[in-house]
């Protein structure tokens, strides 16, 4: 194993995969895999670690230097993401806790909410249906009997 260090970045090399810790000028951090692009560049891909200097944290798969795979997202509110990611955006199916306890599990589409899904309450009841975006047209009532 080789390691190597330039500016903020340290790099582990094992069998053609790279670990690196990066700080970037932002403040944000990433730790994980890596891989070097055709140009040379090296970018994030496989599992890996993201914190903005806001607080935000992503933990999960990495393709092409975005958030690509399953992983977790999670804000300083409180809310929480878990799910399928494609090109940064939550895209597949996943679940959206929002920081008020409320929470919504289901299909996703461009960071929306698209598709068939479960949506609890404040008051713990669930309502299922069709989401499309901010609307839910027909959700109904599940009773848990």
């Amino acid at each position: 194993m080789s390691e190597k260090k330039k500016g903020k970045v340290t790099e582990s090399e094992e069998e053609g995969n790279l670990h690196v810790s990066y700080i970037f000028p932002t403040g944000d951090r990433y730790e994980g895999e890596c891989c070097r692009s055709t140009e040379g560049v090296v970018v994030r891909s496989g599992m890996g670690k993201h914190t903005s200097a806001s607080g935000v944290t992503y933990t999960g798969e990495w393709h092409d230097d975005k958030m690509n795979g399953r992983g977790t997202l999670e804000y300083p509110s409180g809310a929480l993401y878990e799910g399928d990611f494609k090109d940064n955006m939550y895209h597949g199916t996943g679940t959206y806790s929002f920081s008020d306890g409320t929470k919504y599990c289901g299909s996703f589409s461009k960071n929306r909410l698209e598709g068939d899904g479960e949506f609890t309450d404040s008051q713990g009841l669930v309502w299922i249906g069709g989401f499309h975006n901010k609307a839910a047209p027909g959700l109904k009532l599940k009773l848990n009997m």
